[in-house]
């Protein structure tokens, strides 16, 4: 009999947490059709700091030891000698080395500009502004008071995340298009466009399109593309890309965020994903987040899965993602998007949905 195949799953804060527990609804045995064992750990902010971030890093080695995880929406605190943020922790402990944050057409939802192909985001994991030492000297208060920040990025992490982005590129038929302000800090974020520009050649059936960072910006919101693009990026500029590209297409909580991590041969090692926005307290207890994100991470964990073997996987994650996105073309919205459904209702037409789609699958004897 084979092995149940094991997902860490990462609990979070407020909704959150709520949007988690919709997610995993739609990842049960007599919905996909797949024996899951998912060992969850609790990383809400109170235990987090009950144990002084411990159970962060056992999150960390169980994640690495399964390859697979979902996160739900975290806390940070802003107080400097707090627990700090878990996402950081997380990313330095599993050698996470992109994130991957695509955003695509949700039907029913017209896009801003005409963005009608997908758009992803590939955005270094670790280093660069996060994590970096900061102060000031002088006075406080002061008009001669400085700031002071020490910032790095490693040259294996720009590999990594331009080589992906061309595979990216290759696989969804699209570009590379973007990139740093090389042209202002040629040394620093020259770091980057010097591994677009290998992998450049390493890909030569890839189109490539380097644009300075301002210049992206630009570019995304005052026209449409004719293909997919993919857009390699330092950690911070990532960041704030992806903020502007989800929103690009109806909602921040329409699609999903995958960490990755790789071998040598950037091959995955671990990937793990979550909802990209954040705990919305503002929502909490209400019923009416949209839980698209958290229900598409799930669909994403189970493609990484497929790619490493596990069977049946890519047949339930092909069911979610279709659901999620038939659901809205069906007019089952939530409120972010022009409908009037709850959360629990939307992923209770995806449970439909799915559990459907897996059924005939299976009746036709389809793989």
């Amino acid at each position: 009999m084979a092995q149940p195949l094991r997902i860490t799953i990462l609990e979070g804060d407020e909704t959150g947490q709520e949007l988690l527990e919709q997610g995993l609804r739609v990842l049960a045995q007599d919905v996909i059709g797949l024996d899951l064992e998912l060992e969850r750990f609790d990383l809400s902010l109170e235990h987090r700091r009950a144990t002084d971030n411990q159970v962060v890093t056992d999150a960390a080695i169980a994640m690495r030891a399964s390859g697979f995880g979902i996160k739900a929406a975290t806390i940070t605190p802003e107080g400097r000698d707090d627990v700090g943020s878990p996402n950081r922790l997380i990313r330095e402990q599993v050698d996470g080395k992109v994130i991957v944050r695509t955003g695509r057409r949700i039907p029913g939802i017209t896009p801003i500009g005409g963005t009608y192909h997908p758009i992803s985001v590939v955005r270094m994991a670790v280093e660069d502004a996060y994590g970096a030492k900061e102060w000031r000297e002088g006075e406080e208060g002061s008009p001669d008071e400085q700031a002071f920040r020490t910032e790095k990025i490693t040259r294996s992490i720009c590999r990594a995340v331009s080589e992906y982005a061309f595979r990216q590129a290759r696989a969804m038929g699209g570009k590379v298009y973007g990139g740093p302000k090389w042209t202002v800090s040629p040394v620093y974020e020259g770091l980057l466009k010097s591994e677009m520009d290998a992998a450049a050649e390493r890909f030569p059936e890839v189109g490539y399109k380097p644009m300075l960072i301002d210049a992206t910006y630009a570019g995304l919101i005052s026209g449409s593309s004719e293909m997919p693009l993919v857009i390699p990026a330092l950690n911070r500029d990532g960041d704030c890309l992806s903020d502007l590209v989800m929103p690009m297409f109806g909602s921040i909580a329409g699609a999903e965020s995958v960490l990755l991590a790789f071998d040598d041969e950037y091959r995955t090692t671990v990937a793990m994903a979550e909802a990209p926005h954040g705990t919305a307290p503002t929502l909490l207890g209400k019923d009416v987040a949209n839980p698209m994100a958290m229900l598409l991470s799930g669909a994403a964990v189970l493609h990484y899965a497929a790619e490493a073997g596990h069977e049946g996987c890519e047949r339930a994650s092909r069911a979610i993602y279709e659901s999620v996105l038939e659901a809205t073309a069906d007019g089952v919205r939530t409120p972010d998007l022009g409908g009037h459904a709850g959360t629990t209702e939307f992923t209770t037409d995806v449970v439909r949905r799915v559990r459907t789609k897996i059924e005939v699958w299976a009746s036709l004897g389809s793989a």
